[in-house]
């Protein structure tokens, strides 16, 4: 017997392997059970099977490890013992408390297809405590006995999520220890049941109420992904380098912005009556944002009107000849209008001591080309 039982556990540890290898990953909370069920037992020899019927109820809570194998812990009560040779004279004539084993035969022979089939076989077997009641104890033949149950289970589950499992379960229960110490299945010491059972099973994490499968690649497959990851990868660092290096070039060219000799406007200084001021804004090509590095000079002129209140100032945008002319002419509207927008938002300065004009594209306000992309500032009191 030890050695049938070494062998059963052998495969069954290798069945349970061989089923988690293709099942998604659960959590310990996943795949429990909850059911009760009723019926009747008999003793299993020298007596009358329809005449000494003895009904039983129970409660079973469990756990599928995995599509084929599950643990489960029974509780049952009997309330007759036709067919025993002793009357305990209570109402509960005795408790079974059982530590079950689970067995799915369909699942194990004809494997998981991703969800329980309409019909299974599921074996059920374990060890349990039994004990029985009665108003005078010393009569009995054994209060408290070791048991052992086999048995099979005719299971419907039932729904579109089959989450109800209905079962029927012919089982023999047996007594151990019956006869003194000594631990042995002896049909003597047995009960034949039948039982009529319901289960439900909780909600998992994947989302239904029953082993999903894993999406199982081939390694080829797997080969075929990494390399795509890596691919993106080199992009990635590709794109970050020439992100790097273009911040590097703004940061030089800022650098150079902020030291170089600010240019002497020639076509403006020569205007009779008109005061044309040091302080000038210059943009990149085709741009009218306004650089960090620019606001120190707008921040110039915010403080000569401060120190000159009534002073107002001609703001004059210009273009550098790239381009055609319609847009340059747009463009150094822009960037009049934004340097305007900067000393009313950013310097209080208020909007009606400032007028702007767009000159259009110009290559005579300096001798540099991309000088001539500039604001300047007039002021119109002198």
């Amino acid at each position: 017997m030890k050695k049938q039982f070494l062998m059963f556990a052998v495969a069954a540890m290798a069945a349970q392997t061989m089923s988690a290898q293709t099942l998604a990953e659960s959590k310990f909370t996943d795949n429990w059970y909850i059911g009760i069920n009723g019926g009747a037992n008999f003793k299993t020899t020298h007596t009358s099977m329809f005449r000494n019927l003895n009904p039983s109820a129970g409660l079973r809570i469990g756990r599928n490890i995995t599509p084929v194998f599950g643990v489960a812990a029974e509780g049952q009560a009997y309330f007759d013992n036709k067919g025993s040779a002793y009357e305990t004279g209570t109402f509960l004539k005795g408790i079974n408390v059982s530590v079950l084993g689970t067995t799915n035969f369909s699942n194990l022979f004809g494997g998981y297809t991703g969800e329980p089939r309409v019909f299974e076989v599921v074996g059920v077997y374990g060890i349990g405590w039994g004990h029985a009641f009665s108003t005078e104890s010393n009569k009995l033949p054994r209060e408290n006995v070791m048991t052992t149950k086999l048995g099979v289970d005719f299971t419907f589950n039932l729904g579109e999520s089959k989450a109800w499992q209905i079962y029927l379960e012919p089982n023999i229960t047996y007594g151990m220890n019956m006869d003194g110490n000594k631990t042995h299945f002896n049909s003597n010491n047995s009960a034949l049941g039948l039982l009529l059972g319901v289960n439900y099973k909780f909600g998992n994490s994947n989302g239904t109420h029953n082993f999903a499968l894993a999406e199982l690649r081939d390694q080829a497959e797997i080969d075929a992904l990494n390399g795509r990851i890596n691919e993106l990868r080199s992009d990635v660092d590709a794109r970050d380098n020439e992100i790097a290096a273009g911040r590097r070039t703004i940061s030089d060219l800022e650098n150079r912005l902020r030291n170089s000799e600010r240019p002497v406007i020639v076509e403006e200084t020569t205007t009779t009556n008109v005061n044309v001021l040091q302080p000038s804004v210059i943009f990149r090509q085709g741009k009218s944002t306004i650089d960090a590095a620019q606001y120190a000079s707008i921040s110039m002129i915010a403080t000569y009107m401060k120190n000159h209140p009534e002073s107002k100032i001609l703001i004059k945008g210009y273009a550098s000849p790239e381009g055609n002319m319609e847009f340059n002419q747009r463009l150094s509207e822009a960037r009049a209008t934004a340097v305007k927008n900067a000393l009313v938002k950013r310097y209080g300065v208020k909007a009606d001591r400032l007028t702007t004009q767009g000159m259009g594209a110009t290559d005579k306000m300096f001798d540099e080309l991309d000088f001539n992309r500039v604001v300047v500032f007039i002021d119109t009191t002198k």
